[in-house]
């Protein structure tokens, strides 16, 4: 039965698919400012119905970062508006020409923007992200079919059905959104499954997830895998800099893909570095872990695992090692990185320059932190999510990672010989 339903939304998404791809942006762009003005009407609503899904959270006495995820506070819920109002003013890529070119034998090709068709969003806890996709997948021609997490299912539901609801008023089809109100975990196979209705599946959330998804489905996946994400801070950084930069990108919001979990050092800076960074660090609560050497700089915090260097936290915990060399930090951060968001910290121009080009990952950074990569923040309006995959998309995910393409050929009667 509960196949059968999804199927269903599943064969609805791929007929309003084929509408989508060609209706004008300035419909496109009324569902969204109607979606940012409904939201905006009902907010008390929906943050009522969100805190039932937070109490009911804790009432599981899951972690404080998964209840920071989960919660739509009121900067949220306004962000959420602003987010839908800002894809509205993007520019659509459907339709435009990427690059053409003339053949000696008067064909002429071009390369056009297209939508991709119907894209399958799974995601957990974070009930935001039920606007953010369908906006972008909506501007881009693409239908959504939305499988939201567990704990976040009222949340989801009723921005669903506002979503849904600025859909009709724009005189777009039913099918366009489609939303699956399960938490049955069969759901997720099943939908991965729907191979000739659905044409990707973008899995956002733990590793669990993600990993379940690329091994079971069927349709093609684009993995938005752990953010295993460094700080290195070089020999010739500036301390107060590195100071700030590092306590931001741990304690700022540390539920999320782009917090470090990994802070490397310097040999030549860490007994100057290390002792008040940790301080600070531990009076906002991050748990410290460290390498032997972390240690005997400051010996009352916990020794580091093996596992620690490959594991994603989500929350107030902090592993430090201290290496020998830029080459050290690099070998590290490539060894053990999940290729997401990566960060240098230093005034050498050389150094900068070697670390942006060897660290392989969808973004480096230098003297900045890794809180930065969000589609919001890289001026996108928002984001489908950030990819760790090489192919096709790779790192924030916007308007023009939502499309393919196709070719147009004109000609005037030419006939292969």
């Amino acid at each position: 039965m509960l196949e059968k339903t999804i199927r269903d939304i599943a064969k609805k998404a791929r007929e309003a698919s084929f509408y989508l791809a060609n209706v004008s942006t300035d419909k496109k762009n009324k569902a969204l400012n109607i979606a940012a003005q409904l939201i905006n009407e009902r907010r008390e609503e929906i943050s009522e119905v969100n805190r039932e899904d937070v109490r009911e959270a804790e009432r599981k006495g899951v972690s404080k970062a998964f209840i920071d995820r989960l919660t739509l506070t009121e900067k949220r819920i306004n962000g959420m508006v602003k987010s839908l109002n800002e894809v509205s003013m993007l520019e659509d890529p459907v339709g435009t020409i990427i690059r053409g070119w003339k053949r000696p034998n008067g064909l002429q090709i071009l390369q056009m923007r297209v939508p991709i068709g119907v894209i399958g969003i799974i995601y957990e806890s974070r009930p935001n992200v039920t606007v953010e996709a369908s906006s972008l997948c909506l501007k881009t021609g693409n239908a959504t079919i939305l499988r939201g997490g567990r704990e976040a299912i009222n949340s989801n539901r009723i921005l669903y059905t506002i979503l849904s609801e600025a859909v009709k008023r724009a005189g777009l089809p039913e099918g366009c959104i489609g939303f699956i109100d399960s938490v049955d975990r069969k759901a997720i196979k099943y939908l991965i499954r729907m191979n000739g209705l659905v044409n990707l599946i973008i899995p956002r959330g733990g590793e669990g997830l993600i990993n379940f998804v690329t091994e079971n489905a069927t349709v093609p996946v684009i993995k938005h895998y752990k953010g295993l994400c460094h700080t290195y801070v070089d020999e010739f950084a500036s301390l107060p800099m590195a100071q700030e930069i590092v306590y931001n990108a741990k304690v700022q919001r540390p539920g999320v893909c782009n917090a470090i979990e990994t802070l490397l050092v310097h040999k030549n800076i860490a007994g100057k570095f290390l002792p008040e960074m940790i301080r600070r660090l531990q009076e906002a609560g991050v748990e410290i872990r460290g390498c032997e050497r972390t240690r005997k700089v400051v010996p009352q915090i916990r020794e580091a695992e093996e596992k620690d260097w490959d594991t994603e936290y989500l929350d107030l915990i902090l592993s430090i090692k201290v290496v020998d060399d830029i080459e050290e930090a690099i070998e590290h951060i490539n060894k053990h990185g999940s290729q997401h968001s990566e960060a240098i910290i230093t005034e050498n121009y050389e150094r900068a320059m070697e670390f942006l080009y060897r660290v392989d990952a969808a973004t480096v950074y230098v003297n900045s932190s890794t809180r930065f990569t969000d589609g919001g923040e890289f001026g996108m309006g928002a984001e489908i999510g950030i990819s760790t995959d090489k192919m096709h998309a790779r790192g924030p995910m916007g308007l023009p990672e939502l499309t393919t393409y196709k070719y147009l050929i004109l000609g005037n009667g030419q006939i292969r010989k």
